[in-house]
This record gives C-alpha cells, sequence and structure tokens, in this order.
C-alpha cells in the first residue's frame, strides 16, 4: 500500500522522512496553505515519489513547478476540469507518472463526483469536506466509500492519526491504493513528527 506523507517543506524534516518506509512525500504549492512551499528546500527526496499539491493553478503553474522540483505526480485538489486535466497530462507527457484528482466527501452522494474524471486521473484522493483545502485533521465516515463502484483506484486521505493504525488495516475495498498522512503527524506546519511516522508505519507493516 501506497503512503503518502504530504506537507514537507523543512529540508531535515525531508532527509529524516526519506528514511522511512514511504512512497510518497508531497509539497503543498498552494499559497493559502500554512504548508505553502514558497521556494524549493536546500534538498528534496531522491527515494520518495514527489507530489505537488496544487489548486485551481494555471497549467503554466503546474508546468513551472514540475520543471523546478522535477516533480513525480500532481495531486489537484480545487475545482480542476476534465479538459483542464485532459490539457494537462497533454502537455506532462512522461514527466509525470500520475495525475490525482483529490475530492472532497461527506456521503454517499458526493461520490458522483468521481464520474467525470473516470479514464482521466489515475488515482483519486478521498478528503473530508470542510471549509478548508485539506490538511483539516478531521475524518469522514470511510463506510460511505462501499458505494464506489468505479475502476479509478483511490488514496485515503483525511484526519488519519497516529492512533489509526488499526483502523486503516481493518478498512477494506477493492481499489484502495494507499493512505495520505498529514496535519494529525505534525509538530507543527509543515514539520512531521517523525517518530508518531515510524511507529505508525511499524504497526501499519504488523
Amino acid at each position: 500500500m501506497i503512503i503518502k506523507v504530504c506537507g514537507m517543506r523543512d529540508p531535515e524534516n525531508i532527509r529524516s522522512a526519506e528514511r522511512l518506509d514511504i512512497q510518497w512525500l508531497g509539497f503543498i504549492f498552494w499559497e493559502k496553505s500554512s504548508r505553502y512551499v514558497s521556494a524549493p528546500p536546500v534538498y528534496l527526496p531522491t527515494k520518495q515519489k514527489r507530489v505537488g499539491v496544487f489548486v485551481d493553478a494555471t497549467i503554466k503553474e503546474v508546468m513551472e513547478k514540475i520543471r523546478e522540483y522535477a516533480l513525480d505526480i500532481i495531486q489537484l485538489h480545487g475545482k480542476e476540469s476534465p479538459t483542464y486535466i485532459r490539457h494537462l497530462r497533454s502537455l506532462c507527457g512522461d514527466h509525470v507518472a500520475a495525475i490525482i484528482k483529490a475530492l472532497n466527501i461527506a456521503t454517499k452522494e458526493d461520490l458522483k463526483k468521481t464520474k467525470p474524471y473516470e479514464c482521466i486521473v489515475d488515482y483519486f484522493l478521498f478528503d473530508t469536506k470542510a471549509k478548508m483545502v485539506g490538511g483539516n485533521g478531521t475524518q469522514f465516515d470511510w463506510s460511505v466509500l462501499s458505494a464506489y463502484h468505479g475502476d479509478t483506484p483511490f488514496i485515503l486521505s483525511g484526519g488519519i492519526g497516529p492512533g489509526d493504525a488499526e483502523k486503516v488495516k481493518a478498512f477494506h475495498h477493492p481499489m484502495l491504493a494507499g493512505i495520505d498522512l498529514n496535519s494529525r503527524f505534525e509538530t507543527a506546519p509543515g514539520l512531521k513528527d517523525i517518530e508518531k511516522l515510524k511507529h505508525f508505519i511499524y504497526e501499519q507493516n504488523q
């Protein structure tokens, strides 16, 4: 299972996280986020895939960040349309391994929002519906995902914390590809508690 740790920014924190059994590390390029990355850290990961998180950015802005940060994966967390994503993919070519469309979920009805993006994105990321875009530290009712019957794999996000390893292991869905960890593993915005991550990953692997 993919483990993505999002909201990275501090070089030494990145180095420490890179030593863990994590597949993706995320960098947030939305200026309203408390985890916003305004300039490339002096160290970027070489062992994990680099995920760039965008909210209603222009395609030009996304392409600039892909080049500047050598991004492997693009996560779109705004109101990006299927047409936007098709255009972005055509420009990215082989430079980007995957495109993720994040969707805010509260009820089974919200899962209908996946339909226009089927066969266009590589993953969905199901997050908690809230006022802020991501990093809210709250969970939605995962049982609503039983109504998801799409063919696109998804990343489970939204308030997964250090004490949730058993809950994650107990959650089963044929299209579950991974989990996203962020605010509940922080000592401050953009600064992850490495020991909490290490313990959570250990429990996941048991």
